[in-house]
């Protein structure tokens, strides 16, 4: 069994709850469409219970490894590195929260009223200084390839650290519509939901949906493709083996976040369409909204894990440096962190690949 249906009719709950963000439960406003409420089954609850547990401990695993290597290099580490130790803490707080949304599918919510709130706040927090810090990791590498002569010779540390901390500032400001959920319980089980009257809801909310389409996806998105755009235009205009690898880079980047982001984004904007009575409403509609909301989350999440491998991994720079740290803790010897060495500066002829990321 896949699912269960529960006829509300006889209840009115004024549209209290919906899809705003990761792990929510959606109950349909029946003062319009009496529609029956769909609730996972067991086992597709227990299915999304493993796949965050799965999630938070590669989450954590690659993007410790990713802060431990660039505070072991602070005194190089260059802007990117800052963007990069940002992001790592921001997928590692939005990994904090995964547990106990696993939980929750699973036991529905135990932690309490002040919890529910503090982990939604985390959780969307994170979401937009990730999604910012992104975007501004696309606009540093287009600085330093299509405009390397002067961001080599100017380094801001000041600068840099400003616009990670109006990040997380703007973040915080955006997330602080999720204090209003809540904790409810109904028919034995307790939800950790959004907790508006009829009245105001549905103008609220749909500010809010539309300033998550719009801040929290296109604008980053829209900086993202034209950053890369002219940084691949500027790589085609150079020769040599570094040029493909730091194009393959910047492909493999945009490639994950659109896969990862923009399933789910389509999905949530669809509901924000039919919540704002845009598009035709139906029962069928909501259930199969539910459905596809479960599973592009679930997919939205994969970016945390994904972020470590795509911009750190395969990025020679931070190979490099965690090889010197293997080698500084007695891991590695040092003829092989003399050998990689050699073979990174032979393979960046101009230092632009050991720039890309």
């Amino acid at each position: 069994m896949v699912g269960q249906i529960i006829d509300f009719n006889d209840l009115d709950f004024n549209d209290t709850f919906e899809n705003y963000n990761y792990a929510e439960y959606y109950l349909p406003d029946y003062s319009t469409i009496p529609c029956p409420l769909y609730m996972n089954g067991i086992w597709i609850n227990i299915t999304l219970a493993v796949v965050y547990s799965l999630v938070c401990l590669l989450a954590v695993m690659g993007n410790l490894l990713v802060t431990v290597v660039i505070l072991h290099n602070r005194r190089t580490a260059s802007s990117t590195d800052v963007y990069l130790l940002n992001l790592a803490a921001a997928d590692l707080l939005f990994a904090v929260t995964l547990p106990f949304w696993a939980v929750d599918a699973v036991s529905g919510w135990v932690f309490g009223d002040v919890m529910c709130k503090v982990i939604s706040v985390m959780q969307e927090v994170n979401f937009y200084s990730g999604i910012l810090l992104l975007a501004c990791i696309s606009v540093d590498r287009y600085l330093a390839i299509v405009h390397s002569a002067q961001s080599h010779k100017q380094k801001r540390p000041f600068l840099i650290r400003l616009v990670c901390a109006a990040v997380w500032v703007l973040a915080l400001l955006l997330s602080l519509p999720i204090l209003y959920r809540g904790e409810f319980t109904y028919s034995g089980r307790t939800l950790c939901y959004e907790t508006l009257d009829a009245e105001s809801a549905a103008t609220w909310r749909i500010i809010t949906r539309f300033c998550r389409h719009i801040v929290g996806f296109l604008i980053p998105l829209g900086v993202m493709v034209f950053c890369y755009s002219v940084t691949i235009f500027k790589l085609c205009q150079t020769k040599g083996f570094q040029k493909e690898k730091a194009m393959k880079v910047i492909i493999a980047v945009v490639l994950a976040f659109l896969v990862c982001w923009l399933p789910y984004n389509i999905t949530v904007f669809i509901d924000t369409l039919l919540r704002s009575e845009l598009i035709a409403d139906s029962c069928d509609r909501r259930h199969h909204l539910d459905r596809a909301l479960s599973a592009t989350q679930c997919l939205g999440f994969l970016h945390s894990c994904i972020s470590p491998i795509l911009y750190a991994f395969i990025g020679v720079k931070f190979r490099r440096n965690l090889v010197k740290l293997l080698a500084d803790k007695g891991l590695l010897s040092q003829s092989v962190k003399k050998h990689y060495k050699r073979s990174v500066s032979s393979s960046s002829e101009s230092g632009l690949l050991s720039s890309t990321i």
